[in-house]
């Protein structure tokens, strides 16, 4: 069965750019999930004909619309899929990325709860050894552990989530790299990989954002 995928992102910082970021999340998938890409946050409050919203959104401010469309959207039986920058659920709006730093200890709490954890920070780009530590999630039952350059996130995670892969840092220690979750009838699926084309468009990378849309989206 093909599932139906919302995928939106925004262009407004030039590190996460969905004009570049989002061809290559698209080409991550197969036949089997028919994906719609946006940069249109208005597209959340009716989510009506979709299975899943991949979210690559870096500024996550919403109208009440926009996120209530999604937020129900995931509690009545709809999927949730984040990628990398999707967790930096920063409570302050700025013009100056750099501004946001010091508001990562507040996130959104309406979205904190959806995505069961946020970023906190971020050493310099290195190559992330991802290994799998779930083999019995079917997201991550056939897959290996993950090599690939990317910029490493420091996030921090509810007790309740389901890790299914980790990564070792001399500065940070052991971090999870992705993790699923319930949210009322829906699924949650997160990965902090996939900052930029490196890793988007790695294999492995690609196979657990694969695996983890279609579960989002129902499948198993």
């Amino acid at each position: 069965m093909t599932r139906s995928v919302l995928a939106i992102g925004g262009n407004r910082f030039p590190f996460h750019r969905f004009e570049d970021r989002g061809p290559a999340i698209a080409a991550a998938f197969d036949d089997r999930i028919d994906v719609t890409l946006t940069t249109d946050k208005d597209d959340l409050a009716d989510l009506a004909g979709y299975d899943a919203v991949v979210d690559y959104l870096t500024d996550s401010s919403l109208t009440d619309d926009q996120r209530d469309g999604l937020l129900s959207f995931v509690e009545d039986g709809g999927g949730y899929v984040g990628i990398h920058c999707a967790a930096d659920l920063t409570s302050t709006v700025a013009e100056d990325p750099e501004e946001l730093i010091d508001s990562r200890e507040e996130p959104f709490p309406e979205l904190r709860d959806l995505l069961g954890g946020h970023f906190l920070t971020h050493p310099e780009q290195a190559i992330v050894d991802a290994r799998i530590v779930d083999h019995h999630s079917p997201i991550t039952a056939n897959l290996d552990d993950v090599s690939v350059w990317d910029e490493p996130y420091v996030v921090e995670v509810d007790d309740d989530v389901r890790v299914l892969a980790r990564m070792d840092h001399p500065e940070h220690a052991d971090v999870p790299v992705a993790w699923t979750k319930p949210y009322g009838d829906g699924r949650v699926f997160y990965c902090s990989l996939g900052h930029g084309t490196a890793s988007l468009t790695d294999g492995g990378v690609q196979a657990l954002l694969r695996n983890g849309t279609r579960w989002a989206a129902g499948d198993e």
